[in-house]
């Protein structure tokens, strides 16, 4: 079964599992009730890939009864309004629940490579807004060689939702800067550890150019902003909190993981918490005056495809 990991190459929020499990294992005598909520909740999110409708479901129910590896495609998508948006984020998680860890690698949006089945090269993030879910799948496995198993789409009002659904959150700012409007035009996100709310975090992990890192700066805040959400989820404090929670996940995810699947997941892979391994896939930018794009090298492809594919072993 993990022969069809490898996709021959043209070139050679997760967050969700640590919430349901907590809402699961620890509101004991609530949980029947728990367990309805959540199961509304997931069939709100459960969103099939066309691969999905032409599989065999079975195949992934073995799979995770066995504990085998898999891979989620992890995706922050910025939708407004008329605006079908772009993947501003883009994650690949591996979970490997016999070696307890989980693997978060980062794509920088403005990667420049093929859009699968649009025939066009550009800046990855594009794949979403030209084919929604199965043209950025299919662009992410053609880039790292790698096949998605499931894929988790996150509206970027999610985030604020959920931070404010959790009572805030708290991250360690490493920069000083002055809002240029991504939340509120002048505050002050000062450098230190500082605490958000969801209007906030917004801001916090959407500016870019005050950032002398660009777009691996920008990464790095979400990440933080990630890992702080995953602690604070699966806090015991946060679970009078669950039906926030469930709301601000059943209005803004999407994925194609089902609520037996979630129940699998949350079963036989919660160890891989244990150890989280994260990497960001790095590159050339383009010179000045040129359009923005970060040129990944055939060797660093490479260096992605073999670090993905040694944590689904």
């Amino acid at each position: 079964m993990r022969a069809k990991r490898r996709i021959n190459r043209k070139r050679v929020r997760y967050t969700i599992f640590t919430v349901l499990a907590i809402i699961v294992i620890v509101l004991g005598s609530y949980v029947y009730y728990v367990y309805n909520s959540v199961e509304k909740t997931a069939e709100d999110m459960y969103t099939p890939t066309e691969e999905d409708k032409n599989s065999n479901s079975q195949e992934k129910e073995e799979v995770l009864e066995a504990r085998e590896p898999i891979s989620i495609l992890l995706m922050g998508v910025d939708e407004r309004e008329g605006d079908v948006g772009r993947s501003d984020a883009l994650m690949v998680l591996t979970l490997n629940p016999e070696k307890e860890k989980m693997q978060i690698v980062s794509i920088p949006r403005d990667t420049k490579t093929e859009i699968i089945g649009k025939g066009k090269v550009t800046k990855i993030n594009s794949a979403y807004a030209y084919g929604g879910v199965d043209m950025a799948k299919a662009t992410v496995e053609d880039f790292t060689g790698i096949h998605m198993d499931y894929y988790i789409q996150v509206n970027m009002e999610a985030l604020s939702a959920l931070v404010d659904a959790l009572g805030g959150i708290t991250v360690q700012n490493d920069l000083d800067w002055y809002d240029e409007g991504y939340y509120k035009p002048g505050y002050h996100y000062k450098k230190g550890e500082i605490k958000l709310n969801g209007a906030k975090a917004l801001g916090f992990i959407r500016m870019r150019h005050l950032d002398p890192n660009g777009d691996f700066g920008r990464n790095e805040r979400q990440r933080k902003v990630l890992n702080s959400i995953i602690d604070k989820a699966t806090s015991v404090s946060s679970v009078k909190n669950f039906k926030e929670i469930l709301d601000a996940l059943g209005k803004n995810v999407k994925t194609n993981i089902a609520f037996d699947q979630m129940m699998d997941i949350q079963k036989n892979y919660r160890k891989v918490l244990s150890s989280i391994e994260q990497y960001e896939v790095t590159g050339e930018g383009t010179p000045p005056g040129e359009t923005y794009y970060l040129i990944v090298s055939e060797e660093e492809k490479e260096k992605v495809h073999d670090l993905l594919s040694e944590n689904l072993q």
